[in-house]
């Protein structure tokens, strides 16, 4: 579904949160975002639900993903995934999540509690795909021989200045979709010469170049997040342009391995 030209660029809601997350939500579905990206950590998942309510799109042609972050339970249970993922369900007023991912795992008991449950879920009709954020090939190995059938995403960080190679070759190898959060790296591109050059040559700004870049990449799907009406829309350029072969080269030869997201206790190998 996420090779469809609808769900291919999808939005993100990190901090789409009150009122204003709701507007901005609504806004995205009117204008065409169908991929709709949220997790139980960022504390909006109400928002969304209330946004999907509030338009006329029928449910069936959202795709709607959230995560569950086994780290929140002190006690790391799996009666806390099934719990959570049925809290989830409730704020955002749907029967069944299109993509429910595992959020940030700690370590690998975190993996072999949580994804177990996940195939229950799966079963039992909850979700219909599942995925993985913010593992390592070594954990996207494990995950593999944990879920049945293996991830169907993996969602992590990438953007010009963080290409991903090995663990974009660990994705495909599985036949996942690799789901790109920060794509424009937080706002870092529009400092970028080399980007910016290929911004002015196609008449647009350099998130649309970033978003652009990405979704050349085979199965990669990029997530922007924006509060901004005009962002929201321009974003969407990124669909309407390509990237020629000297535009690629030169995204690809920018000499960066710069991450948004690096905490502390995250060993990325």
């Amino acid at each position: 579904m996420l090779d469809e030209d609808e769900y291919r660029l999808g939005f993100g809601t990190y901090s789409l949160t009150d009122e204003d997350g709701i507007d901005a939500l609504v806004r995205a579905i009117e204008l065409g975002y169908r991929h709709l990206d949220t997790a139980r950590l960022y504390g909006n998942e109400e928002e969304v639900g209330e946004a999907i309510a509030r338009t006329d799109v029928d449910r069936d042609d959202l795709f709607v993903a959230t995560k569950i972050a086994h780290f929140e339970e002190p006690e790391r249970t799996p009666e806390y995934v099934r719990n959570g993922v049925e809290e989830s369900l409730s704020r955002l007023g749907i029967d069944t999540i299109d993509l429910l991912y595992h959020h940030w795992p700690r370590n690998r008991d975190d993996i072999e509690t949580v994804l177990p449950v996940f195939n229950e879920l799966v079963d039992a009709g909850r979700a219909e795909h599942v995925g993985v954020s913010n593992y390592t090939p070594a954990d996207l190995e494990l995950a593999a021989d944990l879920l049945e059938p293996s991830p169907y995403a993996v969602q992590a960080e990438m953007h010009p200045f963080l290409p991903q190679e090995e663990l974009r070759t660990a994705v495909r190898d599985r036949d996942a979709y690799f789901v790109a959060y920060s794509p424009i790296a937080q706002g870092n591109v529009f400092e970028s010469p080399e980007i910016s050059a290929i911004a002015d040559k196609h008449d647009t700004n350099e998130a649309a170049v970033s978003l652009a870049w990405l979704l050349l990449k085979d199965a990669v799907v990029p997530i922007p997040r924006s509060k901004t009406p005009d962002h929201i829309r321009s974003n969407r350029e990124a669909l309407e342009f390509e990237l020629d072969d000297t535009d690629i080269e030169r995204i690809d030869g920018i000499d960066r391995q710069a991450r948004c997201e690096d905490p502390d206790w995250m060993e990325w190998e």
